[in-house]
């Protein structure tokens, strides 16, 4: 080699370099992913050339090594891949905003799938300078009269390439650790950042002696060629702690986006809050991030599992995603995939279905909820469960109840409990007349209700407490009320000065003897809001919404007219305020001190 060169680095503006240096990368740890992927890049390279008859030696052992000098305060990342002359350190190092990758894949374009292939220099490299007070890069290129080159950069735009001492191909980058990062000479923090970032890289990796990625994973074979074991084994070494999924499916796609992965179903529970940044995020088997919101819809994020792909373009950093056509490319194949997936289990094994769809019900709902497309593919495998634990899809629970539950201008109404425990009085009610309740009690009921009645004509959603039974699916019959009109306004004005709370509504109706005396109501419009405003939405009329109770008298009932006929005060207000905890009772709105009560009361009426 010539004589030892000293230049300026070159750069695009005076002031870049130290922001590359200190601000290009808010996570200082990246700089080990960027320097392992460019000796990956450079390996790969090489055995490319060799594959093409570009390179004729021995390829011998290609594999990364990274190790720790804790005396000399030194980090090395070693390769033996392509290797550098040092008129290409000229122009891959010292010229910041030039891609080496850029030139490699042009002039190999026609000759090999290189999207395994394409690695960035530049930029990536001086992550290094992160936590490096200089750095140096020892190389020898894969050419047969190359010669040795010695690189070395302060930090500053002054770099000096000389004659080197590398005897073997490929390229040594030795950081010398700044005193503010000596926490990077750390085994075990290496170790872990090696895990988290190259876990699955396609060349080995070596750290202390051992080898730390999975050069072939799962989601890069063919799903031939894998089992069920395989994805659950998978499944366990990205999250060991979790439940078994319940399914999975295999992202393979190379047209007009490259797209591979696995994403698995996990079990869900209608009460969770779950954790959406398990879906993890590669580029050529390196790792970027978890937060993945850019990538696949919300609702999607309810999954688990690893997502590649080349064409998702990333700031310069590779630390922040760009949303762009691809982008939307892939959010939209994803959701169509995940759909398909959830129809053919559906359509082939019903009874599995039907046994998963706890875990289902949440998503399914969440994404018809947020995406019109995901809707109309999974309107037809939405299930709806009943207090009886019946499911149906829609079509068929339509035709299960219209003949019963339609009031008299011909709505459809659909009762349904959020509480069956709590609400059992009035599902009881129901019953009697032959109606069907559904159970619909998750955190995203209130919202699914709403949309699901803007899709559907002339169906209505009616909570089971949200009026007394005969109101709630209004027919033609009517019942012979057993008070005076008089009688009953008396009953109306006591039970309101008994209650004392103008937000209880008071009103008399001649109702089935078969429901209770007095019946106490909640407003499902009002109820619905407010449950849609408290789980994020319906804010529209500016949070919560106060709440008017209904008391109804049910004037057809015996212990009115009992009631009525009772000249004593003290005991007709007794016999009134019993009716009226019962109501509340029924509610689960009776506790406390109101509760104890009641109970002595009942003890001194039986």
């Amino acid at each position: 080699m010539e004589q030892s060169r000293k230049g300026t680095i070159s750069v695009n503006t005076e002031n870049i370099f130290p922001i590359i240096k200190k601000s290009l990368y808010s996570n200082h740890e990246i700089f080990l992913r960027e320097l392992v992927s460019n000796a990956v890049d450079a390996s790969q390279k090489i055995k490319t050339l060799a594959s093409l008859g570009e390179f004729k030696g021995e390829l011998g052992d290609i594999k990364v090594s990274v190790s720790i000098d804790k005396d000399a305060k030194t980090i090395t990342v070693s390769d033996r891949g392509i290797g550098l002359t040092a008129d290409e350190m000229e122009k891959y190092i010292n010229q910041v905003a030039f891609s080496g990758a850029t030139e490699f894949v042009e002039k190999y374009k026609d000759k090999a799938d290189l999207n395994n292939m394409i690695g960035n220099f530049g930029l990536g490299f001086y992550s290094a300078f992160m936590v490096a007070k200089n750095v140096e890069i020892k190389s020898l290129a894969h050419y047969p009269d190359a010669t040795a080159v010695h690189w070395i950069c302060d930090g500053s735009t002054s770099f000096e390439i000389s004659a080197g001492t590398r005897t073997d191909r490929g390229s040594d980058v030795i950081l010398h650790i700044s005193e503010d990062s000596e926490e990077f000479l750390d085994s075990y923090r290496i170790k872990s950042i090696l895990t988290k970032y190259c876990k699955f890289l396609p060349v080995e990796i070596e750290f202390e002696g051992a080898v730390v990625n999975q050069t072939q994973p799962l989601w890069t074979k063919k799903p031939a060629d894998l089992s069920d074991e395989d994805y659950e084994k998978f499944y366990e070494d990205l999250y060991p702690m979790a439940e078994k999924p319940l399914f999975w499916i295999h992202l393979n796609v190379d047209y007009p986006f490259n797209l591979t992965g696995v994403l698995y179903f996990p079990k869900l529970k209608a009460d969770f809050e779950p954790n959406k940044n398990k879906i993890h995020l590669y580029s050529r088997q390196v790792f970027i991030t978890d937060a993945v919101e850019d990538i696949v819809p919300d609702y999607l994020r309810l999954l688990h599992g690893v997502i590649d792909s080349p064409d998702i373009p990333l700031n310069v950093s590779r630390s922040f995603l760009q949303t762009d056509g691809n982008v939307k490319k892939i959010n939209s194949h994803i959701s169509k995939k995940v759909a398909d997936k959830l129809n053919e289990i559906f359509k082939n094994d019903r009874a599995g279905f039907e046994e998963k769809w706890e875990s289902l019900d949440l998503f399914v709902k969440y994404g018809m909820l947020s995406d019109e497309k995901f809707y109309d593919r999974a309107k037809g495998f939405c299930l709806y469960k009943n207090e009886a634990g019946q499911l149906n899809d829609w079509e068929a629970y339509q035709q299960r109840i219209e003949a019963n539950q339609k009031d008299k201008n011909g709505n459809l109404v659909v009762l349904y409990t959020s509480d069956a425990e709590a609400q059992h009085g009035f599902i009881a009610a129901a019953k009697k007349r032959s109606y069907d309740v559904l159970v619909l009690g998750s955190v995203i009921d209130s919202h699914f209700l709403s949309f699901i009645e803007s899709k559907l004509e002339k169906t209505q959603f009616k909570r089971v407490d949200a009026e007394t039974i005969d109101k709630l699916i209004e027919k033609e019959e009517t019942y012979a009320s057993l008070l005076s009109e008089e009688q009953a306004q008396e009953a109306v004005k006591l039970f309101e000065t008994l209650i004392g709370n103008q937000d209880y509504k008071v009103s008399s109706a001649a109702l089935s003897p078969d429901d209770q005396p007095v019946v106490v109501t909640r407003s499902e419009f009002i109820r619905r809001m407010n449950e849609m405003a408290a789980t994020g939405g319906g804010g529209m009329f500016g949070g919560q919404m106060k709440e008017p109770m209904q008391v109804v008298l049910n004037t057809a009932h015996p212990y009115l007219q009992k009631l009525s006929g009772t000249t004593e005060a003290d005991q007709r207000e007794k016999l009134a305020r019993q009716a009226y905890d019962l109501a509340l009772l029924s509610q689960g709105m009776l506790k406390g001190e109101a509760l104890t009560t009641f109970i002595e009361r009942s003890i001194q009426l039986s």
